[in-house]
Formats: C-alpha cells, sequence, structure tokens
C-alpha cells in the first residue's frame, strides 16, 4: 500500500491542524494505521494508531487529550486532529501502515508541522 500524507503547515502555538493519510492502490482494509514524527535531533515518535477494521484507537501520553486520531471509511484516509499545538510539536509528521498485527512496513513521506510561539 502506499500511502500519501498531507496537511502539514506553519501555525501559531495554541493552533490547530489535521492530517491526513490517504492510501492509493487499495484500500486500508485489514490495516492498522499510524501516526508517528521526527522532531530535528529526536528519534521517531509514535503518537496515535487506529485499527481499520475495528476503529479501536491507541494514543502516546506525551499527545493524549490534545490529539485525536480517526478514520473515514468513504475517503479511504485516517485522520489526525491536532489541538492547542506548542512549539516543541514541530516535526516531520509521518502515517505508516501495518497488517493486522504486524510491524509497520509502509510509510509515507511525511508533512512538515512548524509551530511558532
Amino acid at each position: 500500500v502506499q500511502l500519501q500524507a498531507s496537511g502539514g503547515g506553519s501555525v501559531q502555538a495554541g493552533g490547530s491542524l489535521r492530517l491526513s493519510c490517504a492510501a492509493s492502490g487499495r484500500t486500508f482494509s485489514n490495516y492498522v494505521v499510524g501516526w508517528f514524527r521526527r522532531a530535528p535531533g529526536n528519534e521517531r515518535e509514535f503518537l496515535a494508531r487506529i485499527g481499520w477494521n475495528s476503529g479501536r484507537t491507541g494514543i502516546a501520553d506525551s499527545v493524549k487529550g490534545r490529539f485525536t486520531i480517526s478514520r473515514d471509511k468513504a475517503e479511504n484516509a485516517v485522520y489526525l486532529l491536532m489541538n492547542n499545538l506548542i512549539p516543541e510539536d514541530t516535526a516531520v509528521y509521518y502515517c505508516a501502515a501495518a497488517l493486522g498485527a504486524t510491524q509497520f512496513a509502509y510509510w509515507g513521506q511525511g508533512t512538515l508541522v512548524t509551530v511558532s510561539s
């Protein structure tokens, strides 16, 4: 499955962005889709995941209460809604997909989010 992440941009602290992850070539059926980010000088960080079939979600403690993951089956897309952004959220954000309980093997190209104070 090929993934396309979009929706990044520049916002001021306190603002919101919604990132989108679209699949080309097939649907997300039977996949778990996740969002990650990598800030300059940092390791890649897991943010959220959603089971496409079940709709079950998991959110990292570091962003719980501010970030929400969701899916739209009609659009074949997964979204990451980010509220109350802070400068520390500045990073390249990636979506990834894993088939069932396997590791995330499919990655999108990343979308840059810049939060200014």
